[in-house]
This record gives structure tokens, sequence and C-alpha cells, in this order.
């Protein structure tokens, strides 16, 4: 009877026998109408038989992994293996750096102070932010913005000077300059930027006669005491004007007027105006040292009334406009009445 149990099962021999005529309490074969219902209840990790009617091994993958602590159903299949953080630095890396490079190109710059010429508003070794992308959708610098803008002249017409050349730092720290220029964390030692206060924009008048200034644009005096030099005047080392500012250009000056070669000076370039296009951005922030930390705003005097000159010619144009029909209206009566009735 045993070759024909295994017969029946691998089979060999006489045919299967129908349900009904099964015995599964005695030889533990189980009926054919249940056999998905019962794949499915078998606990993972038990024996499997095999054709032959042999047990075989439970395979933990095959059976869909090793039974729970609790005993029921496989357990999850184990995630894979993260990356290791070496292998993903230097992919943060380049993220980072492309990052830096879209912030210094479309957003903002730092730029590194040079000299002493607007003391003491920024001191030599400061380090301001510049604002680069509100250019970008067509505004023009103001009057008292501190703008950053690339040198307006070459050669001999050179604001900073023919022979102004960046200091050698050797090949190593040369180019960890260019690099770290290059994603906007250091000052490029080859651009050739200064940063002054803008007096005066397109269409304005500006002028300063010396023997304690003031200096005034479209006839209106600024008070400049909140940021010129202690001790500077605004103008008795070099005077100027009358000069009207041409449109798309500006009149710059620094805040330390005896120290400060600016639109004064430059009477042979565009007569000391800089081109609204050479401008690089506005300087919004101190942001080292720490210690000095600051925002750079307009100074007050720059919103007195009257100071824009579309702003002079206003009123007398709205006083005309508003008379005219007042003055029509006044004809017509007089003519009526001259007019004889019938």
């Amino acid at each position: 009877m045993g070759d024909l149990a295994v017969g029946a099962r691998s089979g060999h021999g006489e045919p299967e026998k129908r349900p009904e005529e099964t015995d599964g309490a005695s030889t533990g074969d189980v009926p054919r109408g249940d056999a998905p219902d019962a794949a499915l209840s078998r606990e993972a990790g038990a024996p499997r038989e095999s054709a032959a009617g042999t047990a075989e091994p439970a395979d933990p993958e095959r059976d869909g992994g090793a039974p729970g602590e609790d005993g029921e159903g496989p357990r999850p299949r184990q995630p894979k293996k993260q990356r290791s953080f070496w292998k993903e630095l230097p992919i943060l890396i380049g993220i980072a750096l492309v990052l830096a490079l879209l912030i210094k190109t479309f957003l903002v710059q730092a730029f590194s102070i040079p000299s002493d010429s607007m003391q003491n508003t920024l001191q030599r070794g400061d380090r301001v932010l510049v604002d680069k992308l509100t250019p970008w959708f067509g505004a023009e610098p103001e009057r008292g913005e501190v703008v950053v803008f690339h040198d307006p002249g070459k050669g001999d017409q050179s604001w900073l000077g023919p022979d102004t050349q960046p200091q050698n730092s050797g090949p190593l720290g040369g180019g960890v300059q260019k690099v770290l220029s290059f994603i906007g964390l250091m000052p490029s030692a080859e651009e050739r930027d200064l940063i002054k206060r803008v007096i005066a924009v397109g269409g304005d008048t500006v002028e300063c006669q010396g023997n304690g200034g003031p200096v005034k644009v479209n006839g209106k005096a600024l008070d400049e005491k909140s940021y010129i030099f202690p001790g500077n005047s605004p103008c008795d080392d070099k005077p100027f004007g009358p000069i009207k500012i041409t449109k798309g250009h500006l009149w710059v000056m620094g805040d330390h007027r005896q120290d400060s070669l600016d639109s004064r000076w430059h009477p042979d370039l565009n007569n000391g105006m800089v081109p609204v296009n050479k401008v690089v951005g506005r300087a919004i922030v101190v942001a080292w040292p720490v210690n000095r930390w600051s925002t750079l705003p307009v100074p007050g005097t720059f919103d007195q009334s009257g100071l824009n000159a579309a702003a002079a010619v206003a009123p007398p144009a709205l006083g005309l406009a508003g008379a005219l029909p007042l003055v029509l209206w006044r004809r017509r009566r007089l003519l009526d009445k001259a007019v004889p009735k019938g």
C-alpha cells in the first residue's frame, strides 16, 4: 500500500481518488477543491512536499519570507541598503555649487570694500551683499542708493587707474580665489568694480559750488550730515556743475568726499556720469564682520518734496489742466450774453 500511495501522488499506478473517496484524516492529503485556500494558509517556513511525497526544506525567499514573530504570515522584505554618505557627498557638493552659482548670477553677490572712499558708511574690509535680482525686472538705481558698478573707463580713462593690477597670490591661492569668486563666495581679483552712492539720475541737474556746499539736485539742497564722513565738506575739494544728467546715466559720489575719486574727477569720460548698464546691483546689507552687520537704507534727504524734476513740473501742469475747462466755460457765457436774443 505504501508504494501505491506514493504512486498515486506521483502520478503513476492507480489514478488519484475523487475528493469524496479521499480520507484526509488518514492520508493527510488536501482535497483538490480546497487546494488554493490550503496553499495560501500554509505557514511559511513549513516543509513543502515534493512530487514524490518527500518533504522539501523551506525556502524563505520562495515562500515570501520567514514567518513573523507572531507566526502569522511572512515578514516584509528588508529595504535596499542605502548608499553610503561618502558616495553621496560629491552629489551634495555638486548641487550646492550649482545653487551657489545661480544665486550669485541672478540673486545676490558678495563684494569686499577695498578702500576708504565710503567711510563711515562702509569700512575697508567690509563684505556687502549686492542685490542683482531687481535690475532683471527693469528697475534702475535711485537717488541715495549705494551701488556697485564696473569701471566705466579703460586705459587712461579708467577710474581705478591704468596701473591697478591684482596682487599675485601664487598659483594655489589664485586658483582657490577664482573658484570661490566664480560661485560668489569671494570678490574677484580680476573684476574692476567700484562702490559709490547715487546722487542724481537721468533727467536731474546736479551741482555743488564749494564753500561748504551743499550739493543740490534740481535746485534742492541735500542734507548729507547723516552719511558724509565727519569733518568732510560736500565738495570743497572739487566743486562741480551745474551738470544735466543724461538719460540712462548716474552721478555718483563717495561718502568720504575728500578721499573719493568719484564722478567729480572724471569730466573727460561722459562728463563724470556712469552708464546704468555698468551697474552690477544695489548694496543692501553689510554682512561681515558680524559686529558691523547693518542694512544700507536710502537717507531721508532724498525723499524731500520737490526733489524730482518731474515733480517740480507737475503742479503747474495740473493747474493748467484744471483751469482750462473753467476758462472755456466762462468764455462761452460771455459770448452768449453778447448775442442779442431773438
